[in-house]
């Protein structure tokens, strides 16, 4: 009896080792180690990974991604690639001026600005509108009213006694009532010209008038303008006698 059970317990161990071997093949076909390393497809195509290969391939991923973590890793390749530069943030665009205005300018003068600052697509930004316009046709050379007919008649004496003897007292129902006249003068020059003698003489608060009819002249105001296209106006505008740019009212 003692036989049997050895020779079985024998036999048995054989068994297992010889289905632990393999030599009894695999139930339901699947390999174990070593067979299934034999048995892998295209293991050429698998790359090892050393740790600091790996975290490089993982840190790349993330900044790609903006994940904490990756759940399928990305060929190695990508960890090599060189990182994309970050696009250069477009300049600011200048600040555009609200509203700047060009004139006066007579009916034939406003004719050809136009057409001169066509070529700057304008068209689309610009107002036209009429404004007071004084023609100056002469320069009244004055001292202004102080204290009535009395104040006039003391100024009087007082210019005569520093050699001034042209001059004349102004009447009317007019702002210039009791104001003293010194001379009426075509250009502003010439006007000028007698108020440095005057005060040479010793006469203070002499001033100059100009003086013409009142009218309306035309002007042209743009709006949501470049700083350069304020600059060009400018260099137009100023050709122009009596007109200028500057900002609308």
């Amino acid at each position: 009896m003692l036989k049997f059970v050895f020779w079985a317990l024998l036999a048995a161990n054989a068994l297992l080792l010889a289905y632990a071997q393999g030599y009894l093949g695999q139930p339901g076909g699947v390999d174990r180690e070593p067979a299934r390393l034999a048995n892998q497809m295209a293991p050429e195509r698998l790359i090892q990974l050393t740790a600091v290969q790996a975290k490089r391939m993982v840190d790349v991923v993330d900044a790609a991604q903006g994940v904490a973590t990756v759940e399928t890793p990305a060929p190695f390749a990508a960890a090599q690639a060189t990182p994309t530069a970050p696009a250069t943030p477009a300049a600011s665009a200048p600040a555009l001026l609200a509203c700047v205005q060009a004139g006066p300018f007579s009916a034939a003068d406003a004719r050809r600005f136009e057409t001169r600052i066509a070529s700057l697509g304008l068209a689309e930004r610009q107002s036209r509108i009429e404004v007071p316009f004084q023609e100056v046709t002469s320069h009244l050379v004055y001292l202004p009213p102080n204290g009535g007919r009395e104040g006039a008649q003391r100024r009087a004496a007082e210019l005569k006694e520093r050699g001034v003897d042209n001059y004349f007292i102004m009447q009317g129902d007019n702002p210039l009532r009791y104001a003293i006249s010194l001379g009426v003068f075509k250009t502003d020059g010439a006007a000028q010209k007698l108020v440095d003698q005057l005060q040479r003489q010793g006469v203070r608060g002499v001033r100059v008038l100009p003086r013409g009819p009142q009218g309306t002249r035309t002007a042209f105001q743009y709006r949501a303008i470049e700083p350069s296209l304020r600059t060009q106006l400018a260099g137009i505008a100023n050709n122009y006698s009596d007109a200028s740019l500057g900002n609308c009212d």
